[in-house]
């Protein structure tokens, strides 16, 4: 499903009812509300949303259990960090338990080591099917979501949950949830907008199917499962 947006505030408002719902039909019908939230600078003002009135009154954040969908390998002061945004943003201002946060970044381990920890941890609270109640992503310009870069071999890595890998273009590792794992979740919500998204998005949706060059393309489809929050200039093409 792709919903289109005049303005970033309407998105934002739209994407952080969606969260609302789903927090609560998790937590009523399975007692907690697992969610992996994703970073770059598309979910800032959502997560200011969600840790203000109305919405921060809506969900029982106790009952919420907090992954990320990848991040960049620096430590979690380092201004590159999703964790860091997301706590800046929203998870100092509601009241989720510390140990239902789990960053990806641990001192003194490889990424590779910690990859196969980050892992254990989700067996343990997703369970054996491996299913997130919500996964919020964002693409880029090049049609990448999570950390799944055009022409890397994380694209098809089907039996890890979580892996680790080098990004020569970025000069940096990467964690990041596989594609198995992200595409059973219950719920996705994909945020993009800005002009610089138009042509990605375009072959995303509507393209032939290339995942080596526009991996986005690797995320369901069902309109039940998969909402695309898009603003007009994003969704200029389609």
């Amino acid at each position: 499903m792709v919903k289109k947006f005049e303005t970033l505030q309407q998105l934002n408002e739209e994407a952080a009812q969606l969260f609302v719902n789903a927090a609560q039909a998790a937590i009523a019908a399975r007692g907690r509300f697992t969610v992996a939230l994703t970073g770059g600078s598309s979910p800032a003002e959502l997560y200011r949303l969600l840790a203000s009135s109305p919405y921060r009154e809506q969900i029982q954040w106790e009952q919420v259990y907090i992954f990320w969908g990848d991040e960049r390998w620096v430590p979690l002061d380092d201004e590159l960090s999703n964790a860091r945004m997301a706590m800046e943003t929203l998870l100092s201002h509601v009241p989720v338990p510390e140990s239902q946060i789990f960053p990806m970044w641990a001192e003194g381990v490889s990424p590779d080591e910690f990859a196969h920890t980050y892992e254990q941890s989700l067996r343990n609270y997703l369970g054996p099917d491996g299913h997130f109640d919500l996964v919020l992503l964002g693409m880029g310009g090049d049609g990448h979501t999570a950390s799944w870069f055009p022409h890397t071999g994380v694209l098809h890595e089907y039996e890890k949950w979580v892996a680790a890998y080098y990004l020569h273009a970025q000069d940096m590792y990467r964690i990041t949830l596989t594609v198995p794992l992200v595409t059973r979740a219950r719920q996705l919500a994909v945020i993009a907008y800005g002009s610089g998204k138009a042509d990605a998005l375009h072959e995303v949706l509507q393209g032939e199917r290339n995942i080596e060059k526009y991996p986005a393309q690797l995320l369901p489809t069902a309109d039940d499962q998969i909402t695309w929050f898009v603003d007009t200039a994003a969704a200029a093409r389609l």
